[in-house]
Order: structure tokens, then C-alpha cells, then sequence
């Protein structure tokens, strides 16, 4: 009896000094994260005020063009410069915030921190069609894995931390705490456990108090989402639109699901016999896309925030929906005109690899065919008129949902838009049946795809190789009586055998760990003495 209470206490103990070294480790990334991000996050709506000022004096000056052309081209050269000495910074971002969570992406934290932070403001000071949530991420995740080469923390803790500061990044930059932390779960880890919600839980709390007292010094107002959106609750006789919408937005989102697609496979076509340039050109030819498109429509550009709130309609009291547009069209072709262009060069960032955010792009695109459907619903119904705004939301949740494949972020994300629970069962069917249709295409997340195709672009799997570890749970540590699937493993791990006594068990993700068990463990990996040290220190 005396034993087993020394057994209970010796796990609790190490559980606990575990717990505790996350949330003290967790608040040092918060914190650090949440003055860069924020810090960022102010240039970067500096430099979209910037650009569109510019983009008008142009259009109203065509002399000009040849000017902003050079411009182009000049900045398009130094983000390829910064994309050949850092390939982190390659594309959106967040699938290699994603991997570096799960042990799979290595950063050089300070070098990738530097160039992501670089190369997305060049891109929003030249006007072109990028989020400022997907390149927050990122430097979250490297600056969290600053903290822990500075603090010396171990493999295990060095995950977590990633982790913690992508969820922040994506937090202070969204002004959405639960978002990011959903993020965390759903995205990241793909799991739940109390390591991951509490490194989250701490990083974020910690991240999003820094943004507000920076604020507060600057005397800014942290501005709620969007100001032109006012939310009624639904009644149920509207939700055979909801449940029409939520179609549209899952085809669609499938349609530029491919698109992207597509772009990579098209900008791959883009070669010299220089890899240094290959990627220059690509770079700039995404650019020169980029750039013309802003000059037709000053609401392509950017991230999306401008033209989400230009489609609110204050719950219906304002009939004309401000969409801002060089041409004198009905509002419905101004509505499509936007919706293919801002999908059209959203693709061609993701295709070129020039360093982007597309979160909040693909958000503004489930918008704006939010916007288009009022227009036939109301053809239809004209006392649908008051929904209008919340018919928007739950297009947006719906068309994202399709697309990353995060049903539980798009829930949250809009109720922490809306800041209500009014949309929720709406925005619950129109999310279900988007991520109904993403499954029946047999699309999986852009996220986790684009992921894979950087892990083939630079080697990773290649360098790799099979390592075999046989190592014992020893009493106490934070994996024993836990099932082998809520075990944060290294990237790429696999549980392949486990003794217990005479018994040789072949485990699935239930199976539960004890203390004394000899697991057989199977890694494809470069770096086969991080891995080891990372597991002893799950299992030890």
C-alpha cells in the first residue's frame, strides 16, 4: 500500500513540475510573441493604408504604371533573395508552423523570424493580395522555439512551445483567443491533451495581455472584427438557405481547392537552370499578377479585412453594400468580378511560394460569396433582409471549413467574430455540410497538403532514415497510463511493439502504457539523437 502512494506521488510530482515549466515557459513565449506579432500587425495595416493610397494615385495617374512596375519588380527581388536564404518562409506559412510542431520542420528561429517578418511586409507594402495571419503564425512558432534554445529547454518542451507561440501569433493577430487555441488542437496537433491545452491556454492568455497594455501605451483601441455587421438570431423557416449556402460555399471551396493546386503545378513550368532564380522568377511573376490586379480593384488587395466589413449591411438597414470598384457595374457583377480575382491571385501566391497569409483571403472569399448568395436569397425572400450580415459569417465559416478542413476552428472563429452564440446552429449546418463535401471530393486540408509538398521540396523525407528505438516507461513520467494516441510523439513515430512481462502486445492508438513496458519505437529521421533525447524524456 505504502509503495502504490509513493508510485501516485512520484507521477504527480513529475506531472506537476511538467505543468508548472510549461505555463512558466509558455507565459516568457506569450509574451514575446504577443510584442512582435503585435508590432507586426500595426505595420502591416500601415502598409495596406500605404498601398492603396499609392494604387489610387496611379489609376488616377496611368503615367505612372511604368513607375510602380519597377517598384514591383525591386521588391519582387528582394523577397526572393530573403525566400532563397530562408525556405521556411516559402508559401503561407502555417503548414510550417504546423510541421515544426510536430517535429518534422527544424527552424533556425531567428534567421526564419527575420526573413518571414521582411518578406510579408514587402509583399503588403506592395499592395498585393496577402493576410497578415498566416506569416503571424510562423513567426510565433519561431520565436517560440527561440525561447527554447534560449532557455535550454529539452525536445519535448521545444514543441510545445512552437506550439504555443503559432497558436498566439494566430490569436493576437485575429484578435481571437479561442481561435488560436482551437487551432492548437484541431490543426497543429490534430489532438487533445493537457500539455498541448496548457501550453496553448498560457501562451495565448499571456500574448493577447501584451498586445492589449501595447495598445493601451500607444493609445490605440483594439478594435472589435468587423463594425458593420449586426447579428439577429435566425429563425428556423430561413434555414433551407443556410443549408443551399452551405452547398455552395463546399463546391466552390473544393473549385479553389484545386485552383491552388492547379498554380503550383502551372509555376513549376517556371524554371532556369539556376534554382536561386527559379525561385526569383516565380516570385516575381506572382508579383507582376499580383499588381495588376490591385490596379483593377482596390479590394483585392490586402488580406480581405476591407472587403468582409464592406459587405455588412448593419442587420439589414443599409440596402447598398459598399464595395469599392474602378468600373460602374451592378453591384452583383462587382460582387463576382472580386470573387474571381481575389481567388485567382490568392492561388497564384500559393502556387509561386511567394511568402503570404491565405487565412483571412480565404475567409474574404467565403464572404464575398456570402455576398452574392444574399443577393439571390433576397430575390427570393426580401425579409431575409435582416440576416443578411449573418449569412455572410456562416458562408465564411462554411467555404474555410471546406477548404483547411477545421470544422471546430470555423465554429469558434465566428462566434468570436460575431461575438454572439446566435449563429451557432446555422453556422454548425452550413459547416458540416462544407466539410461533408471536402470529404466526398477526397480533398484533404490545404494546410496539410502543402505541408507535404514542402516536406518533398526540400529533402526532408529523403535525408531521413528508419531508426529503431527500444526504450521502457519508467514510473512517473508523463506518458505512463495514457493511450498511445494522446502521447504527443516526435514527428513521424510510430509505437510498433510493446512487451509487457512475456506478453507482446501490437498496439493501436488505445492501447495504454505502464510503467515497465519496453516499447519498440520506430522514427524515420535525420537527427536520430534529438529524437531519442525527446522520447527519453516522455518516457523517462
Amino acid at each position: 500500500m505504502q509503495k502504490t502512494t509513493e508510485k501516485k506521488d512520484l507521477k504527480k510530482t513529475n506531472i506537476y513540475r511538467i505543468f508548472i515549466e510549461l505555463v512558466a515557459v509558455g507565459s516568457v513565449t506569450g509574451v514575446i510573441v504577443g510584442i512582435i506579432v503585435t508590432f507586426f500587425n500595426i505595420l502591416v495595416h500601415e502598409g495596406e493604408r500605404i498601398s492603396r493610397d499609392v494604387y489610387a494615385y496611379v489609376r488616377a495617374n496611368p503615367a505612372f504604371i511604368p513607375l510602380l512596375l519597377l517598384a514591383l519588380i525591386a521588391g519582387a527581388f528582394l523577397i526572393g533573395v530573403l525566400v532563397n536564404v530562408s525556405s521556411v518562409i516559402r508559401g503561407c506559412g502555417v503548414p510550417q508552423a504546423e510541421g515544426a510542431t510536430r517535429g518534422i520542420v527544424r527552424f533556425k528561429w531567428w534567421r526564419d523570424l527575420i526573413a518571414m517578418f521582411t518578406a510579408s511586409l514587402i509583399s503588403i507594402f506592395m499592395g498585393l493580395s496577402i493576410g497578415a495571419e498566416g506569416p503571424s503564425v510562423l513567426i510565433g512558432a519561431a520565436a517560440g522555439d527561440g525561447v527554447s534554445s534560449t532557455l535550454k529547454r529539452n525536445q519535448m518542451i521545444r514543441k510545445y512551445q512552437i506550439t504555443g507561440g503559432a497558436c498566439t501569433g494566430l490569436a493576437v493577430a485575429s484578435n481571437a483567443p479561442l481561435t488560436g487555441m482551437a487551432f492548437a488542437f484541431e490543426e497543429a496537433h490534430k489532438r487533445f491533451t493537457p500539455e498541448v491545452f496548457i501550453c496553448a491556454f498560457s501562451s495565448v492568455v499571456f500574448g493577447v495581455l501584451a498586445r492589449t497594455l501595447i495598445y493601451q501605451l500607444l493609445g490605440m483601441e483594439v478594435q472589435s472584427a468587423f463594425h458593420s455587421y449586426v447579428f439577429h438570431e435566425m429563425p428556423m423557416r430561413y434555414y433551407g438557405f443556410v443549408l443551399l449556402s452551405g452547398i455552395v460555399c463546399g463546391l466552390l471551396g473544393v473549385g479553389f481547392y484545386k485552383l491552388c493546386f492547379w498554380a503550383r503545378k502551372l509555376f513549376r513550368k517556371i524554371h532556369v537552370k539556376d534554382e536561386w532564380w527559379t525561385h526569383v522568377s516565380r516570385i516575381m511573376a506572382a508579383v507582376l499578377i499580383g499588381g495588376g490586379v490591385s490596379l483593377i480593384s482596390v479590394m483585392v488587395m490586402g488580406g480581405g479585412h476591407e472587403l468582409i466589413e464592406s459587405l455588412g449591411t448593419h442587420g439589414g438597414v443599409s440596402t447598398y453594400i459598399a464595395v469599392k470598384t474602378p468600373f460602374g457595374l451592378p453591384i452583383v457583377w462587382v460582387l463576382l468580378l472580386v470573387l474571381v480575382l481575389k481567388s485567382l491571385v490568392t492561388a497564384v501566391n500559393v502556387g509561386s511560394g511567394i511568402p503570404c497569409g491565405i487565412f483571412i483571403p480565404i475567409i474574404a472569399i467565403g464572404a464575398c460569396v456570402g455576398g452574392l448568395m444574399n443577393g439571390l436569397w433576397l430575390e427570393i425572400d426580401p425579409n431575409l433582409a435582416p440576416y443578411c450580415d449573418l449569412m455572410v459569417m456562416i458562408c465564411m465559416a462554411a467555404f474555410f471549413a471546406t477548404v483547411v478542413r477545421a470544422p471546430i476552428t470555423s465554429i469558434v472563429m465566428i462566434c468570436e467574430f460575431t461575438g454572439s452564440f446566435a449563429p451557432l446552429l446555422p453556422v454548425i449546418i452550413a459547416v458540416s455540410v462544407g466539410y461533408i463535401i471536402g470529404e466526398l471530393s477526397r480533398t484533404d486540408g490545404i494546410y496539410e497538403d502543402l505541408l507535404e509538398e514542402y516536406e518533398k521540396e526540400t529533402g526532408i523525407h529523403e535525408r531521413a532514415e528508419r531508426v529503431v528505438f527500444t526504450l521502457t516507461v519508467e514510473r512517473g513520467c508523463i506518458a505512463e497510463k495514457r493511450e498511445v494516441r494522446d502521447v504527443l510523439w516526435p514527428g513521424n513515430a510510430r509505437v510498433k511493439e510493446i512487451m509487457r512481462g512475456e506478453e507482446h502486445i501490437l498496439p493501436d492508438g488505445g492501447t495504454v502504457l505502464h510503467s515497465g513496458d519496453v516499447l519498440t519505437v520506430v522514427v524515420k529521421t535525420d537527427e536520430p539523437e534529438k529524437i531519442k533525447d525527446e522520447l527519453l524524456h516522455i518516457l523517462g
